[in-house]
């Protein structure tokens, strides 16, 4: 690693007045060097080389500008820089700031940024405090819903910065405002297909969201209506009969033949684990069975091949046809559990993750081996085509 002569010489470098190919030269060093945990662990300890990093993100050059910013997101996806880059550095004023310029090349950089910066609940509430001084989580909002808002820019990491801005309380009581309607405003991206990130971001916003279990009842209204965009990325092409059909909300009904579901696994857990904090309450319960929930995840469990997510499948399935709560035990998020049955859930849950990643593996490998067999099928099959085997 840097002595403290040669970082105090990388600093000098990094003045607004040096040559231009000086300059980048620098930033193209500290680059390399927050590539890596140890060069990100060394930057840490020199707060004074990051503020000049910062500054340049301003510089004339737009090589030297776009080296500053990827070095800001290799260090921000480091949780032991946050508050350096929060405290010390100061990123988030003139990031939002430049956020808001509809003409700035490199939204999407600050996009990341931000996402990484509010990963962890002590940077995040640092993001929304100066968000809210500065912008607003409305006009966040409608960058992110308006999506020529900046033609430079995708702004698909904005929905990953929701997600976890929505860990705060105060954050999912904005979106959930009844006055405002701004979480109806994402549903639409529960199926944008042009960005993965942007999906994912969405779903994570609303399963935060559906844990606080007060707003329920509101999220399940027809005034808000989140149950069909809960569904439909999980819902397939296969024929329902037409009771079952009836009962779905219309824009379940009669799907299509080329119906797809949503490709990433992660996404389909996520929206299974949304649907079951739905469950958690009698309304929600009561809710989803009314609307025929059960046969979309019948054959949704029956199309799943990921065993993680066919487990989460499982769980739902078990709320939807078992038998209600005693009373007094409707709010399932409500419930105190002794503490020497909680330690005994934590063991079945890490116990059955296990079996999972087993089961996983298993798969895995038995997929290998058909691969191999298929492989050296096909070879034989054209050895003997170009008569080598006699």
């Amino acid at each position: 690693m840097l002595s403290d002569s040669e970082a105090a010489e990388l600093l000098s470098f990094l003045s607004p007045d040096t040559r231009p190919d000086v300059k980048g030269h620098t930033t193209g060093s500290i680059l390399g060097l927050s590539g890596h945990r140890d060069g990100c662990r060394f930057l840490r300890s020199k707060p004074d080389l990051l503020v000049a990093v910062f500054a340049l993100t301003s510089d004339p050059s737009i090589a030297i500008v776009k080296d500053c910013y990827y070095i800001l997101i290799n260090l921000s996806a480091d949780e032991t820089l946050h508050q350096v880059l929060v405290t010390d550095v100061k990123v988030l004023p003139v990031l939002l700031k430049k956020l808001l310029d509809p003409e700035y090349p490199f939204s999407d950089q600050i996009c990341s940024i931000l996402s990484n910066l509010s990963r962890h609940t002590k940077t995040c509430k640092s993001v929304f405090k100066v968000l809210q001084e500065d912008v607003g989580l409305a006009q966040l909002v409608d960058i992110f819903c308006t999506e020529d808002f900046n033609k430079k820019a995708k702004h698909h990491y904005l929905g990953p910065l929701l997600s976890n801005l929505t860990q705060l309380p105060e954050a999912r009581n904005y979106l959930m405002d009844k006055d405002r309607c701004v979480i109806q405003r994402l549903f639409p991206f529960t199926q944008y297909r042009a960005s993965v990130v942007r999906r994912g971001g969405v779903i994570g916003t609303l399963r935060n969201c559906c844990f606080d279990h007060a707003q329920h009842a509101w999220l399940l209204s027809d005034a808000v209506d989140i149950l069909p965009f809960l569904l439909l990325p999980l819902a397939g092409p296969e024929e329902l009969t037409e009771d079952e059909n009836e009962g779905l909300p219309v824009d379940l009904q009669y799907l299509p033949e080329d119906k797809k579901r949503e490709d990433d696994p992660d996404i389909r857990k996520m929206l299974l684990e949304t649907l079951l904090l739905l469950t958690a309450t009698r309304a929600g319960r009561d809710t989803l069975k009314d609307k025929s929930v059960y046969p979309i995840m019948r054959e949704f469990h029956s199309w799943e091949k990921d065993v993680h997510v066919t487990a989460a499948c499982e769980k739902l399935v078990q709320v939807l046809i078992g038998d209600e709560p005693e009373q007094g035990m409707e709010n399932l998020m409500d419930v105190d559990i002794p503490e020497d049955v909680e330690v005994k859930l934590k063991d079945a849950d890490a116990k059955e993750q296990v079996e999972l990643e087993k089961e996983q593996e298993e798969m895995r490998q038995e997929e290998e081996r058909r691969r191999r067999k298929k492989s050296d099928e096909e070879g034989t099959d054209r050895e003997q085509e170009s008569g080598l085997i006699r």
